[in-house]
C-alpha cells in the first residue's frame, strides 16, 4: 500500500475519533485550549450603592404589592386550593367556608394573587439585576436584607394557606402512613396499603393510587416520624411537611448568595431569581414539594464542599471534613430524590482538577466520593429500614404524559398528525423512539458540563445548572417545579441576558398557568376569574402608575463583566482557581 493511500485511511480513521472527542468536549492533544461556549453565560457582578429614598419608598410599595397578592392567594385557597377530600378544617365555618360557597370567586382571587405576586417579583428585578436584556442593571441595587424582608412578608401568608397547585403532599401522607405501619411503600401503594375508605388513600389522586413511593428512603424516614406524631390528622401532617418544605427553603437561602459569591455574582441577583422566584414561592412553599429539601440539602452540600475544593490549602483535616461533609449533604439530597446526586459529579470534577487534572486524580476523587455517597445511601436505607427498594421505582412518574417535556410534546403531537391523517394512534411508538434520543441528548451535554469542568474552562456551580436545565427538559415527564432544579444553581452563576430573560419569561408564564386546586376547573369558570383578574390587576397598575416603578426613568450603568472567553478566569469564579 502506497504512502498516499496509507495517509488517507488514516485521516479516514481519525475523523470519527476527532468528532467523537468534539461532540463530549474534548479537543485532541496538542490543539490549543478553547473556552467552553456555556462561559459566555457568566459575568462577573460590581457591587452597587443602595436604593435612595425615591426608590426605597416604591420598594416598599412593591413588598406591599406583593403581599396582597399572597394574602389574595392564601384567602382564595380556603375555596380554590387543593383541599382534603376529608377532614376539611373550613367545613361548616361560617366565615372560613364562605370563599368554598363561591368557586369562581375563590379562583378569581387565587388568580388574581398569582399574578400580583408575579408582577411583583418582576419589579422588584428592577432593583435586583436591572435591565435584563443587557449585561446592566440601576446604579443602585437593594441590601440583601431588603430583599430578606420582602422574600418574608410574601412567604408567610402562603405558609398558613391550604395546599395549591399540587395534591402531592396528600401522597407525601399516605406512603409515609405506609411505612409507618411497617409496610413497605416502594412495593405496595395507598390503596392496597390502607385500604379504599382509608381517610388519607381518599386524598391521594386516583392516578397514583395504585402506585409505590418513587421518592428516597431520607424522605420517607422523616415523612414515617411525621406519621407517627400525626396518624390520620391531614391538616397536622401537612403543617409538619410544610414545615419541613421551609426548612428546605432556608437551606436554599442560605447557600444560595454563598454560592453567587464564590462565582463573582451579586447575592441579591440571586436570591431574587431563585428564592424570590414565583415557582420556588407557589410550588415548593404553598405547594410543600420535597423539591425544597432536596435542592436545599445539595445547594448548601455544594458550597460547603466548595469551600475546600476552593481553599487556598492542602485538603487535609478541617478542609478534607468540610469536603466529606458537603459531599455527604448532597448524597443524602439524592435520597429524596436522586436527580440531585449529579451534583457529587460536579464536585469530584472541581476536586480532580485542583489535584492536578491528572488521571490519577480524576480516579482519586471518583473514589473517594463514591465511597462518600454508598456509605450515606447504604445507611439511610438500612437504619429507615426501608431497604433499596427505592431503586426500582424511580421510573414511577414517567406515566404521566407532559406537556412541558420535549420529547413527550414530539411524541404525542406527532401522533395527534398520525390520527388527523387517518394514520392511526402511533403515540407509544413514537414516544419510544423520542424519549431514548432525549436521553442521549441529555447524557452528551452533561458528559460535556463535566468535562469542562474537569478541564477547567468552566465552574462547578455553572456545570451543573445546565447539566440539570438539559435533563429537564429532555426528561419524559416535566413539571413546572422541575424547572428550578436549574434555575437555582444558575441563578448563583449565569448572568447573562441568554440565561435570564427565557429564566423570568418562562417562569412568569407558567407560575399563572396552573391551576390553584392542582387539578381542574370547568372551562366557564376559568374564563370568568381570568376576565376578572385581567381587569383588576389592569386597575392597580394605574393606580399605581406614578407610585410603583412600570417604567424605567433613570439610565442604566453597567454592572456586569462579560465572563473569560480565552483565559484568565476570575478568582473563585471556576473549578480551578484558588
Amino acid at each position: 500500500m502506497t504512502t498516499t493511500a496509507l495517509s488517507a485511511r488514516a485521516i479516514l480513521l481519525d475523523k470519527p475519533k476527532s468528532l467523537f472527542l468534539s461532540v463530549i468536549g474534548i479537543r485532541p492533544f496538542g490543539s490549543a485550549p478553547r473556552p467552553s461556549r456555556a462561559a459566555a453565560l457568566h459575568g462577573d457582578e460590581d457591587e452597587r450603592p443602595g436604593l435612595n429614598a425615591k426608590e426605597t419608598a416604591q420598594l416598599r410599595g412593591i413588598r406591599r404589592f406583593g403581599a396582597t397578592g399572597a394574602v389574595l392567594m392564601a384567602v382564595g385557597a380556603l375555596g380554590a386550593g387543593a383541599q382534603p377530600v376529608l377532614q376539611n378544617p373550613t367545613a361548616g365555618l361560617r366565615v372560613l367556608s364562605l370563599p368554598g360557597r363561591m368557586p369562581t370567586v375563590a379562583l378569581t382571587m387565587t388568580m388574581t394573587g398569582t399574578v400580583l405576586v408575579v408582577l411583583a417579583w418582576l419589579l422588584m428585578g428592577r432593583f435586583a439585576v436591572g435591565d435584563l436584556r443587557t449585561r446592566r442593571g440601576a446604579p443602585r441595587r437593594m441590601s440583601r436584607s431588603q430583599l430578606d424582608r420582602t422574600l418574608l412578608l410574601w412567604i408567610l401568608p402562603l405558609t398558613v394557606a391550604p395546599p395549591m397547585f399540587s395534591r402531592d403532599v396528600y401522597s407525601y401522607l399516605a406512603q409515609s402512613e405506609i411505612a409507618a405501619r411497617g409496610l413497605d411503600p416502594y412495593v405496595i401503594g395507598p390503596k392496597a396499603a390502607l385500604g379504599v375508605d382509608n381517610v388519607l388513600t381518599r386524598t391521594v389522586p386516583t392516578i397514583w393510587r395504585d402506585t409505590p413511593a418513587p421518592y428516597g428512603p431520607f424522605f420517607l424516614w422523616i415523612g414515617r416520624g411525621i406519621s407517627s406524631l400525626t396518624g390520620d390528622n391531614i391538616v397536622a401532617g401537612i403543617f409538619l411537611h410544610r414545615l419541613l418544605a421551609l426548612a428546605g427553603v432556608a437551606l436554599i437561602v442560605w447557600a444560595l448568595p454563598r454560592l453567587a459569591k464564590r462565582c463573582g455574582v451579586s447575592a441579591v441577583s440571586s436570591l431574587w431569581l431563585g428564592a424570590a422566584n414565583p415557582l420556588l414561592l407557589f410550588h415548593l412553599v404553598a405547594g410543600i414539594h420535597n423539591e425544597a429539601l432536596m435542592l436545599g440539602l445539595m445547594l448548601a452540600g455544594i458550597e460547603v464542599a466548595l469551600r475546600a475544593v476552593e481553599g487556598a490549602g492542602p485538603i487535609r483535616g478541617r478542609s478534607l471534613a468540610l469536603l466529606i461533609a458537603g459531599s455527604g449533604l448532597i448524597a443524602l439530597s439524592s435520597t429524596v430524590k436522586i436527580p440531585s446526586l449529579l451534583a457529587l459529579g460536579f464536585v469530584g470534577m472541581a476536586l480532580a482538577r485542583r489535584w492536578g487534572g491528572t488521571w490519577k486524580a480524576f480516579l482519586g476523587a471518583a473514589v473517594l466520593l463514591a465511597i462518600v455517597a454508598a456509605a450515606v445511601t447504604f445507611f439511610v436505607s438500612a437504619a429507615s429500614g426501608l431497604g433499596m427498594g427505592w431503586i426500582h421505582t424511580l421510573g414511577t412518574a414517567t406515566v404521566v404524559r407532559s406537556w412541558m417535556s420535549i420529547p413527550t410534546i414530539l411524541g404525542v403531537g406527532t401522533g395527534l398528525v398520525g390520527v388527523l391523517l387517518g394514520l392511526g394512534d402511533h403515540t407509544t411508538a413514537i414516544l419510544s423512539i423520542t424519549r431514548p434520543i432525549a436521553y442521549l441528548m441529555a447524557a452528551i451535554i452533561t458528559g460535556r458540563m463535566l468535562i469542562s469542568v474537569y478541564m477547567g474552562r468552566l465552574h462547578a456551580v455553572g456545570g451543573l445548572g445546565i447539566a440539570l436545565g438539559a435533563i429537564v427538559l429532555l426528561f419524559p415527564v416535566v413539571q413546572p417545579w422541575y424547572l428550578l432544579w436549574a434555575i437555582l444553581p444558575l441563578a448563583a452563576w449565569a448572568t447573562a441576558p441568554a440565561f435570564r430573560v427565557p429564566a423570568v419569561v418562562f417562569t412568569s408564564v407558567v407560575s399563572v398557568m396552573l391551576m390553584s386546586n392542582g387539578a381542574e376547573y370547568l372551562p366557564f369558570m376559568i374564563v370568568q376569574a381570568a376576565i376578572a383578574t385581567i381587569f383588576t390587576a389592569g386597575t392597580l397598575i394605574v393606580f399605581t402608575r406614578n407610585t410603583l416603578p412600570w417604567r424605567v426613568e433613570e439610565p442604566v450603568a453597567e454592572i456586569t463583566k462579560p465572563g473569560p472567553v480565552g483565559g484568565g478566569s476570575p478568582t473563585g469564579a471556576y473549578a480551578d482557581s484558588p
